[in-house]
């Protein structure tokens, strides 16, 4: 298994930013790790990579322990937490070169290849100082990828990119995948990270309130209708006394309402027979963002889903 972490704990002072966390990363799996800002993921990524101490819990990287196990507990496992750092003062190919030094065996031979999948080529003879938050990011994967791992641990990757550069960095992601190396990665492209990932976690106050496979989204969530009738102001004040229904608004110019689907028929009966015309009633799928919500900004968080 590529990442197992059971019960990690990391408290700083009275305050407890990871508690209890489990995670399971399966081989080949596109992870993504979710949260708001200081929800602990940070925290718990540096855990899994033995940068930070866990208080309690363990973590197993390939079935080997990072705090205990260095450097053996890291072999085959790359990429970066936070904004990666480079010499400024070198080129783009130098930082490589000094990397791979550092790491040996076919490191310096990869040099090439890394710096063409990640566009970064023709800019490779610049120096680093001179280049954008996004162009950093990119050298920042070709600096994980001349290790040529079979983890690779990814925070914000898209940081600092355009549009076309984050679309880049998705086929970049899943042309990894499609060669079999297990991704962990954290984001805030909520979108994006619902078009690459397999599975996700999302964290909220130090612990985890859903993880699991991408499919299962839609079954965790209330279904989301949008509504337009011949009498909107009407059709309002019966969606909000309709038992059942939750969150009935305007937005634009329709009505946007939860309900399960017997509310639904029992609503659609409701506004027929009270003399209004429906004029679209539509399903809106539940999306990783809405669960995102669902689960970050809710007065509780609901228990961890099955891994």
């Amino acid at each position: 298994m590529p990442v197992e972490a059971r019960a990690l704990v990391k408290r700083y002072g009275h305050i407890l930013a990871v508690d209890h966390v489990d995670l399971t990363v399966h081989g080949g799996d596109i992870y993504g790790f979710l949260g708001p800002n200081g929800a602990g993921k940070t925290t718990a990524m540096r855990m899994l990579l033995g940068l930070l101490t866990a208080d309690e819990g363990s973590v197993r990287l390939f079935g080997r322990d990072p705090h205990t196990d260095l450097p053996a507990a890291l072999d085959g496992v790359a990429g970066f937490v936070e904004t990666p750092n480079f010499y400024p003062f070198l080129t783009g190919r130098k930082n490589l070169e000094l990397f791979a030094a550092l790491d040996g065996g076919g490191a310096a031979a990869r040099i090439d290849e890394a710096l063409e999948l990640v566009e970064l080529r023709d800019r490779a003879s610049d120096r680093v100082g001179g280049y954008s938050q996004g162009m950093k990011q990119r050298l920042g994967l070709a600096v994980s990828l001349i290790r040529d791992p079979r983890l690779l641990v990814l925070d914000e990757p898209t940081n600092g990119l355009d549009p076309a550069g984050i679309r880049d960095m998705r086929a970049i992601i899943k042309g990894l995948a499609e060669r079999g190396m297990t991704i962990f990665l954290s984001s805030h492209q909520l979108a994006e990270m619902e078009e690459m990932c397999s599975r996700v976690a999302i964290i909220r106050s130090g612990n985890i309130v859903y993880e699991g496979a991408l499919e299962d989204v839609r079954a965790s969530t209330t279904p989301r209708y949008r509504l337009k009738t011949t009498d909107q102001a009407r059709a309002l004040e019966l969606c909000v006394t309709q038992p059942g229904v939750a969150d009935a608004a305007r937005e634009g110019g329709d009505i946007v309402l939860t309900a399960d689907e017997g509310t639904v028929i029992a609503l659609s009966r409701r506004l027929v027979e009270g003399g209004l015309g429906i004029a679209a009633l539509t399903l809106e799928g539940a999306t990783l963002e809405s669960l995102f919500f669902e689960l970050t900004e809710g007065s509780a968080a609901p228990g961890a889903a099955a891994a």
